[in-house]
């Protein structure tokens, strides 16, 4: 099949037409930007287009694709860290009192996960989001095992104490 799509542009636009909502999927569920999660999957498929000799299957390609998601999306994350930008329309406008409502309702725990740190929040991303098993995630992002586990761990201790003490001061 590789070989075939090597010579034929159909059989990789088929490759691309299976694989784009997974792509964009991992760099939107980190970033939570369009334009910068469409971006990121086309350079991710730019790559797999010039990396596709070494290319052995689908199943390479797919993690290929995966690995070059989360690691540019991650990057990007970082980039615009240390250059944040707010479009215009972006800012809110002055309200009155904000109401109180369930902190689930208003995108609380996608604000939590946006708070980890960078590894353990791709972590979190991979195996909920993308329904990665932790030796997957492991292979995406190039540690050990054991660092996924313990990162997944303590990422989610993280995000339970984050959440009830967000639940409790929305309570009171």
């Amino acid at each position: 099949m590789l070989q075939r799509m090597r010579a034929d542009g159909q059989a990789f636009a088929a490759l691309v037409k299976k694989h784009q909502a997974m792509v964009f999927s991992i760099a939107w569920n980190y970033l939570h930007n369009e334009a910068l999660a469409e971006d990121i999957a086309q350079e991710a498929f730019l790559e797999l287009h010039r990396r596709l000799p070494q290319i052995e299957s689908d199943l390479h390609a797919t993690n290929f694709l995966r690995k070059v998601a989360a690691h540019r999306s991650m990057d990007e994350g970082r980039r615009r860290r240390s250059h944040p930008q707010v479009a215009i329309a972006d800012i809110a406008e002055p309200a009155a009192l904000p109401r109180r409502a369930d902190p689930l309702l208003e995108g609380a725990l996608s604000r939590l996960v946006n708070s980890l740190p960078d590894r353990s929040r791709m972590i979190v991303i991979l195996r909920y989001q993308e329904d990665l098993d932790p030796a997957e995630i492991a292979a995406v992002l190039d540690i050990p095992l054991g660092t996924v586990k313990s990162n997944l761990h303590r990422a989610l201790l993280v995000l339970r104490k984050r959440m009830q003490r967000k639940w409790k001061g929305a309570v009171q």
